[in-house]
This record gives structure tokens, C-alpha cells and sequence, in this order.
């Protein structure tokens, strides 16, 4: 009766013990030869969410993990198996492992395992002589340094080159002055050649000659026009007129004040001139260009 009452408080011991702790270890062998695998797995009751440790082997690094396997889920346990070996003989401890379970910390007993060397008969195993180091072809890698080197050179090669070929154009390059009236009736010219009323693009056409006219009272007239309004430049240059004696007859600055203004009508208001009006502005805006009085300069002082 007495031993009864002894075994069945062992079992109740026993279960609160695997209760407490549902985490539990085992490995197919103990002792393996060098580079052998030890198969080594946890296996954890199941209760909630488990997760696994990343393995944290002997001090001396001498047990390496060679796989983390996936977790097998089984009836009542998920196991998680590791793939170990050992390149170095000798008994190595594989410490206690954290387990985390609901977030609740349970550790895993430490294991020693053993690592023997492989015996090697030389009676029986025939013994051959060291045989000379043979030199191995070349290949493409053997030869990257060079490339680089040989590319690094012709880069220099090349910089050295646009810097004088360079120097030596600047030299040859002649400075040709065009008079502002020169260059603004072959811009006029060019606005012919390039048939834009054949195109029916009339905005564009005006665009251009505006601009034309406009940057020749900057450069010859040394008035602001490019970024001014049509009243705005005509304003301006009757100011000039009257105060530095330019000598634009009232003509010329009404005349063009209507191409200026026509210009804006087709640029803003989407305004469309029949040809022979387009045709007319065209002439005029010549006839402009050359009856504006460039301005005179003595010193910095204007005459």
C-alpha cells in the first residue's frame, strides 16, 4: 500500500514537472566523427504561439548549425529541427536553449556531445607522393586589374586630348561682329524661308517677328523690349525720343505700334489676319528695322 501511495505521488510529480515545463529536447546520436551531423530537435507541447530559439552553441564555436529546418506540427507538439556538425574533436557542451511560449520564457536541458577523429590505416591505405604544383590556365578574371588600368589610361588620354583640341579651336575661332540691323534682316530672310504662313501657323509667324524686332531696339537702341508690353515699350520709346533726341519719326512709332499690337491680337486673343494683312505687317516690320535711329555714344553719355 505504502509503495502505491509512492508511485502515484511520483506521477503527479512527474505530470506538474512536464506541465510546468512542456519544452523537451532529444538528438539521434551523441557522439559523431568529424563533419558527421548530429540531428538535434525541440519539441514543444502545444500550447499557443510558440517560438523557437535561434540556436546559441558551445562558447568555443566548435558546433556549427549546417540547416534550421521548418517547424513539423504534429498532433499534440510542434518540433523544430537542427542540423549540426563539428570540424574539431573533442566533447562539446550545447547549452540550455530559450524557448518562448505565450511570451513565458522555458529553457531546454544543456547536452554534451563528442566529436572523434577519423582514423586513417597507413598500412592499409597506400601512401602517394606530393606531386608538383601545377600552374592553372588563365582566365578572363586573371586579366580585370590590367583592363582597369589600360581603361583608366585612355580616360586620361581622352581628357588630355579635349582640353587641347579644345585650346587650339579656341585660338582658331575669329570674332566676326554683325551690325544688330545686319543680323536682324537675315533674320527676317530666314522667317521667309521657313514658309510658316504656307503652314498656316500664323502665331508662331508672329511670335518671330516681333521677337525679331524687339531684339533689334534692345541691341541697336539699348531700350529694354524683350520683356516689356506693347505699351510699355511704345511709352518708352517716345521717353527716349523726347529726352535723348533719337530721331524716330512719329511714323515709325505708330507703325509699330500696329504691328506690336496685331502681333498681340493673334498671340492672346486668337485673333486671324488674312494673308495679304499678314503680308502687309511683314513689310512694315522691315521698313521698321530700318528707319530706327541707332543711338550714338560719346563716352558713356548718350547724344
Amino acid at each position: 500500500m505504502k509503495k502505491q501511495i509512492v508511485y502515484i505521488l511520483f506521477l503527479i510529480g512527474f505530470v506538474g514537472f512536464a506541465q510546468e515545463n512542456p519544452v523537451s529536447i532529444a538528438i539521434d546520436t551523441a557522439a559523431i566523427k568529424i563533419g558527421e551531423q548530429i540531428q538535434y530537435k525541440i519539441s514543444v507541447f502545444k500550447a499557443g504561439t510558440v517560438i523557437f530559439p535561434k540556436l546559441q552553441l558551445d562558447s568555443l564555436g566548435k558546433v556549427e548549425v549546417v540547416e534550421s529546418l521548418p517547424v513539423d506540427t504534429l498532433k499534440d507538439t510542434y518540433e523544430k529541427k537542427y542540423l549540426l556538425t563539428s570540424f574539431d574533436s573533442g566533447q562539446y557542451t550545447i547549452p540550455k536553449q530559450q524557448v518562448l511560449i505565450n511570451n513565458k520564457s522555458f529553457l531546454t536541458d544543456s547536452l554534451l556531445v563528442s566529436v572523434a577523429t577519423v582514423k586513417v590505416d597507413t598500412l592499409k591505405q597506400q601512401m602517394f607522393p606530393i606531386k608538383a604544383i601545377k600552374s592553372e590556365p588563365k582566365t578572363f578574371d586573371d586579366y580585370k586589374p590590367l583592363l582597369w588600368w589600360i581603361l583608366l589610361i585612355l580616360v586620361l588620354i581622352a581628357v588630355a586630348l579635349y582640353f587641347i583640341l579644345r585650346k587650339k579651336k579656341k585660338k582658331e575661332e575669329v570674332v566676326v561682329f554683325v551690325a544688330p540691323i545686319q543680323e536682324a534682316l537675315q533674320r527676317l530672310k530666314e522667317l521667309d524661308e521657313k514658309q510658316l504662313l504656307q503652314q498656316n501657323k500664323i502665331k508662331i509667324y508672329y511670335s518671330e517677328l516681333t521677337d525679331i524686332v524687339r531684339t533689334y531696339i534692345e541691341k541697336d537702341i539699348y531700350i529694354p523690349a524683350l520683356e516689356s508690353t506693347t505699351n510699355e515699350l511704345i511709352e518708352t520709346i517716345i521717353d527716349f525720343n523726347e529726352s535723348s533726341e533719337l530721331g524716330i519719326s512719329k511714323e515709325t512709332i505708330q507703325e509699330l505700334k500696329e504691328v506690336l499690337q496685331s502681333a498681340d491680337m493673334v498671340k492672346f486673343a486668337k485673333s486671324q489676319p488674312i494673308v495679304e494683312e499678314i503680308k502687309a505687317h511683314r513689310t512694315v516690320a522691315e521698313r521698321i528695322l530700318q528707319n530706327l535711329k541707332p543711338v550714338k555714344e560719346t563716352g558713356n553719355e548718350l547724344e
